[in-house]
């Protein structure tokens, strides 16, 4: 009997050294370096330092603006992307970042200074009658790109003029430098880099072929939704720029920036003291 008891101990303890040896060694076993507050997606494979820590996969992001932002009228769409952030993704994986400091609205057929007046429709502005969220880049001079973004509405758009640098900056002056004509020999200053609306596009390697993309899917540009603040940026309603052939239309306040941006293409004086009585 004793004989038996002993042998009965040996099986269950060479049981549960095999069960042991069978069980997975998962994380909860083994030791692990405790997880940071933001996600843990594990270390980048190809995307380098630069690589968004919010970034799972190109459609994973977390903060990214979705379709139902961009679906609301030119004016409101333009004072709502102040603050947000645009975010460029090159192909070597670096990603630029950049707050939206300064708008424009094209309110669509009726207005003289949209491409869209009148109602025309042409391969060139077709971007403007695609869904809200659709980017409109053209072409001006011959060689600088201009970007906007389609709003509710056919026709209508919102003209990205000015961003506050973030994220990438010496990526910024380096294409800036190599794209921009006349005086390239010229050190940029920070503020420069982004203040209007081609010089953005420059600093951020967007030409031609980002015409009709969808700016809610895109994997190479999108918008992440801005830091939340008590109380929102102080916003100015200016003239639109460059546009004096549009007769009253080039005098009406369509133009919007965050008040005392050093970031901001052009600053309207008149209009913010107006705004302030």
């Amino acid at each position: 009997m004793k004989k038996l008891r002993q042998s009965s101990r040996r099986t269950g303890q060479k049981k549960q050294q095999a069960d042991k040896a069978e069980r997975p060694q998962s994380p909860s076993y083994a030791a692990q370096a405790p997880c940071p507050k933001e996600p843990c997606l594990g270390p980048p494979t190809t995307l380098g330092p630069h690589r968004s820590i919010y970034f799972s996969s190109p459609k994973g992001h977390l903060t990214r603006l979705g379709s139902e932002f961009f679906d609301q009228p030119a004016v409101t769409l333009a004072q709502a992307f102040l603050g947000q952030v645009l975010v460029r993704r090159l192909p070597n994986g670096t990603e630029l970042r950049g707050r939206i400091v300064e708008t424009e609205a094209y309110l669509g057929p009726e207005d003289e200074a949209a491409h869209s007046r009148g109602g025309r429709q042409t391969p060139r502005n077709r971007g403007m009658f695609m869904k809200p969220g659709t980017l409109y880049v053209y072409i001006i001079y011959g060689m600088y790109f201009c970007m906007n973004i389609s709003s509710q509405g056919d026709g209508a758009c919102v003209l990205l003029r000015a961003l506050e640098p973030l994220e990438g900056l010496e990526t910024m002056h380096q294409l800036r430098s190599t794209l921009r004509k006349g005086t390239a020999s010229r050190v940029l200053k920070d503020r420069e880099l982004c203040s209007g609306p081609s010089k953005l596009c420059q600093a951020l390697a967007i030409d031609k072929s980002f015409d009709q993309r969808d700016l809610a899917q895109d994997e190479a540009i999108w918008l992440e939704r801005g830091p939340l603040e008590s109380s929102g940026p102080a916003v100015v309603a200016a003239a639109r720029v460059g546009i004096g052939y549009a007769g009253e239309w080039a005098r009406k306040p369509l133009r919007f920036y965050v008040q005392g941006s050093p970031w901001v293409s052009v600053v309207d004086r008149v209009a913010e003291q107006n705004a302030q009585a």
